[in-house]
């Protein structure tokens, strides 16, 4: 992965929260962030007592590089969303100037909590679908803003091998949104489901408390049925 093609945009804890509908005692679970990117999640969980660990190629970059790629990309990203301010919901956020400022202040939190992190091993340099975790090393797996939204660039196979890998290392996924980049649902949920299913692996479609772009109100939950 180069730098240059990276477009870092970090989300926070209460929209993780609301993203994967996550209670109080999911947050004291054994946490792994798939894809987290320079979201601030990993960092608020661990200021108050949690056990995060974030994977993403992105972390192969120091901080500075990172931050660098942030300013350069910052502004683009605020003008696409004015250009496309109808696909969302200015509920969560009031307009495209707050969102920039949440998204910013995540992204800076991340940074100042970063190289720590990397320390102690809470930000590693790891992808799906192949992950280098004992089995059930976690409680819960997040999956933000990946899996079923890069459905044009991610196949089927791609999205089957990945999730059984979710379920591996953790007892429970969540995945969020279940919408491709194009607004609608993504081509490969039912096959997912289904493959899931005859698995037995408990797959449901759960309405979640965030909704910012449109149609994008959905996570998958996945748990063991034996």
């Amino acid at each position: 992965m180069k730098l240059a093609e990276i477009v870092p945009w970090g989300r926070t804890q209460e929209e993780y929260r609301r993203m994967f509908n996550l209670t109080d005692a999911d947050l004291g679970k054994r946490i792994l962030g798939v894809g987290d990117g320079p979201a601030s999640f990993n960092a608020e969980q661990t200021a108050a007592g949690g056990s995060v660990v974030s994977i993403d190629p992105v972390y192969a970059f120091s901080a500075q590089e990172i931050e660098k790629r942030i300013e350069a990309t910052y502004h683009t990203i605020i003008e696409n969303v004015q250009t496309d301010e109808a696909q969302y919901n200015w509920t969560f956020f009031q307009n495209p100037d707050e969102l920039g400022r949440e998204r910013m202040k995540a992204m800076n939190h991340f940074l100042t909590d970063y190289e720590t992190g990397k320390q102690q091993d809470r930000y590693l340099v790891y992808a799906l679908p192949r992950l280098p975790f004992s089995d059930q090393s976690f409680d819960l797996a997040l999956c933000s803003h990946l899996l079923f939204l890069y459905s044009e660039h991610l196949s089927e196979a791609f999205h089957q091998t990945a999730i059984q890998e979710l379920m591996r290392v953790a007892n429970e996924v969540r995945i969020f949104p279940l919408i491709s980049l194009t607004g609608i649902p993504s081509p490969y949920l039912n096959q997912v489901l289904a493959d899931c299913r005859s698995q037995h692996i408990q797959a449901e479609v759960v309405h979640v408390p965030y909704h910012f772009q449109k149609g994008a109100f959905q996570m998958l939950q996945l748990t063991r049925t034996a």
